[in-house]
């Protein structure tokens, strides 16, 4: 019996991209990084899968939508992705990378906080973060553009286990991490930028926390990479790292000490375990125990799309913060 493959979240320290022109260096040590870590592992485990953190090529550092167009978004694929893409086929790998800021030409004006999971046949799925951090993410959620027609959750089938990613944020919303484990994954990848006091140490430790019962409510492995920036480089924030793997049950297997600066953990993913407990476990089946008729509150809109309240218009704080208060109303609305 083969041994399972394994992860490595490759954590990265990089001073805030102020324009796209500074990406490609970024890149550049990210494929170093990766191959050093394939390389240097090869005597031990075939890791097989490479994730790094959100804002990894950059960060939404601008105030309005229109300068994050105009100076950092980019269109996917792209140079860039190719470049992961040869990596990946060279080794035989697989890469969620880290977030872009990203503009298509099938949605006008919006800009996405994006990862792709590539392959060594190119780029295999892209996500866009559903749920931005509120309010001062102000790229938008496929939620806002209407006739938005692609998947929301991609899931792919790989020779690793079936993969699917998810963005920081997202990973408080455990709808978003539910339906990615009902749409098959096996392995689900948070991508993340994570600071503190909500990062990796106590009294909080939400990144612990969050990352281990995802995977245990899922029956699924989670590879949690997070931003491991200084204060210096990221401001306002600090970014504590711990990038973590844990197992189908909740366990980590393997966890950076918290702290800024560039580290890689790795840890096995042993899909096929997670096949074979979904399969024979009867207790704590949370899929099949699932009783949907009975959780009203998922079947009424609550938070407003931006094309509900702000047609033609970027998204800014302050339409961010009218939002909320619509949300709120609608669910004081609907409360017995």
């Amino acid at each position: 019996m083969s041994p399972p493959p394994y992860a490595a979240c490759i954590q990265t320290d990089f001073p805030f991209a102020t324009t796209r022109k500074e990406i490609p260096s970024r890149v550049d040590r990210m494929i170093e990084m990766a191959e050093h870590t394939i390389v240097g592992y090869e005597p031990f485990h075939d890791v097989r899968l490479l994730v790094y953190p959100e804002f990894a090529h950059t960060p939404p550092i601008y105030d309005t939508v229109a300068k994050l167009r105009d100076r950092l978004a980019v269109e996917l694929p792209n140079e860039h992705t190719d470049r992961y893409a040869t990596l990946c086929a060279k080794y035989g790998v697989y890469i969620q990378t880290g977030t872009f800021l990203e503009t298509n030409p099938k949605y006008p004006g919006h800009v996405f906080n994006t990862s792709c999971l590539i392959g060594p046949t190119g780029v295999l799925s892209t996500y866009r973060k559903v749920n931005p951090w509120l309010p001062w993410e102000l790229h938008s959620s496929p939620h806002d553009v209407q006739g938005f027609e692609e998947e929301l959750f991609p899931v792919v089938d790989t020779e690793i286990g079936r993969l699917g990613c998810a963005i920081c944020y997202d990973w408080l919303i455990p709808e978003t991490i539910r339906q990615l484990a009902f749409n098959g994954a096996e392995v689900l990848i948070r991508v993340s930028a994570y600071m503190d006091p909500w990062g990796a140490t106590a009294p909080m430790d939400w990144w612990t926390l969050f990352n281990r019962a995802r995977a245990a409510e899922n029956t699924a492995i989670v590879v949690a990479c997070n931003q491991g920036a200084s204060f210096e480089h990221y401001p306002p924030f600090s970014w504590p790292g711990s990038s973590m793997i844990v197992d189908h049950d909740g366990r980590v297997l393997a966890q950076a000490d918290p702290g800024p600066g560039e580290k890689v953990v790795i840890a096995p993913i042993d899909f096929k375990t997670v096949r074979a407990e979904r399969e024979r476990r009867i207790g704590h089946d949370t899929h099949s125990h699932l009783r949907t008729q009975c959780h009203t509150y998922a079947q009424a809109p609550i938070f407003p799309a931006q094309h509900e309240q702000e047609t033609g218009l970027d998204i800014s704080t302050e339409s961010i913060k009218q939002r909320i208060a619509i949300a709120r109303d609608r669910i004081t609305d609907t409360k017995p």
